[in-house]
């Protein structure tokens, strides 16, 4: 049905291109490409069947860019590369007339940031240029962006509370490891925390809010509310919302980890002098760390991911959870991952299905929660993420 280049080969890359590689009705074609072309052939040799095609290219680059996709001709561009080359790889897609689908927002290298605003403002171009842009194609965000989708239409009128709830039960032996690139993963969560109430953001200190809250075939586990990308965009789409936000699972020895790392500066982002070179500490600290690709193999227990939304249907008052549990040793007898790359690979992969049948395919910038969720969650349900719903419970937020 379509060919699709791929760009990027740690955890979720590898998830893709498994997940790809098992549906030829509908991508004919893969080409996986990265920085490291050894790890994209060791990908490929896994899967086998000469499904998997793979080059080397510096997603920071764009001419490189433009000649790789000018060469392979791809349908669709999935980047599940670093959150910093989203905008080349936009760029070059532009250049090239090929659409394109991420699973994080653009973050400058420079600043702890994360907002839409940068990619927003491509729509009049990819508009223009009869292209379509997929933002934040992976679980959260992107499952659970849909899951909200779903519920305004299948289960409310209005929605005016909503509470993202992700929870890691699982256990990978490590003292300190973050579940996918430690750079971006620290960088995530040491920013301040911030949710939408009543029209405006409000701004608390890193963890200051947390509680308890029980996760299904989990139990209880402290959750701290944090910031998250998707509630910028969900409370664009769904202007009812009274409040929004978002809640994470830590371990207490994870915390006491990041806040040592933080103190003594390594979780830093400016350049400092060592041995007469610029090194940045939080670069260095990730090449110490270890690899989130490697954690699969001794990791044991499950996520659990999902939306807990309160608002009206008929007049009257109504509750929901909509939730997928993923275990790591499932998703690593399946693909060589963890729980939390096969998350965010799964989800990818379909959104590249949903655009490559015609789906979600029309000319702009998209976050996907403006797409019909119904065809995306039937396929999810398929592909190894299950979802439930919970009609009428005790939210606990």
């Amino acid at each position: 049905m379509g060919k699709v280049l791929i760009i990027g080969a740690g955890g979720v890359g590898t998830v893709v291109a498994h997940k790809m590689a098992s549906i030829p009705e509908v991508f004919s074609e893969i080409m996986l490409a990265s920085r490291t072309k050894s790890k994209c052939d060791a990908i490929a040799e896994k899967i086998g069947g000469n499904r998997i095609q793979t080059a080397q290219i510096d997603a920071d680059n764009v001419p490189e860019l433009i000649e790789l996709i000018n060469h392979y001709k791809p349908d669709l561009v999935v980047n599940v590369a670093l959150p910093y080359q989203d905008l080349t790889i936009m760029d070059a897609c532009l250049e090239t007339g090929v659409s394109y689908l991420d699973t994080a927002n653009y973050e400058p290298k420079e600043e702890a940031k994360f907002e839409y605003k940068w990619q927003w403002a491509y729509q009049e171009k990819f508009k223009e240029a009869g292209l379509t842009a997929i933002l934040g194609c992976g679980f959260d965000p992107g499952v659970t962006s849909i899951f909200t989708a779903y519920a305004a239409k299948h289960h409310f009128d209005e929605l005016h509370y909503l509470d993202i709830v992700d929870c890691n039960a699982g256990d990978h032996g490590k003292p300190f490891a973050t579940n996918f690139n430690p750079e971006i993963n620290i960088r995530e969560v040491t920013q301040k925390g911030k949710y939408w109430e009543n029209g405006v953001w409000k701004l608390t200190e890193p963890h200051e809010i947390h509680k308890p809250l029980n996760y299904p075939e989990i139990g209880p586990k402290e959750s701290y509310l944090i910031y998250h990308e998707e509630l910028e965009s969900l409370v664009k789409n769904f202007p009812t919302l009274k409040r929004a936000r978002f809640w994470m699972t830590f371990g207490q020895e994870y915390l006491t980890h990041l806040r040592v790392i933080q103190n003594i500066g390594m979780a830093g982002i400016e350049p400092v002098q060592f041995k007469g070179m610029d090194i940045i500490p939080i670069e260095f600290l990730k090449a110490v760390l270890p690899n989130p690709g490697d954690l699969g193999e001794n990791y044991k227990g499950q996520t659990s991911i999902g939306c807990r939304i309160k608002g009206l249907k008929d007049g009257k008052e109504k509750t929901y959870y909509i939730y997928n549990n993923c275990d790591h040793e499932d998703a690593y007898k399946e693909t060589g991952t963890q729980a939390v790359s096969y998350t965010t690979g799964v989800p990818a992969t379909i959104g590249a299905m949903m655009f490559l049948k015609g789906l979600w395919k029309q000319p702009g910038v998209f976050n996907v929660e403006e797409f019909n969720p119904d065809p995306f969650l039937e396929e999810l349900n398929k592909r190894g993420l299950p979802w439930h719903e919970q009609h009428d419970v005790d939210l606990e937020l």
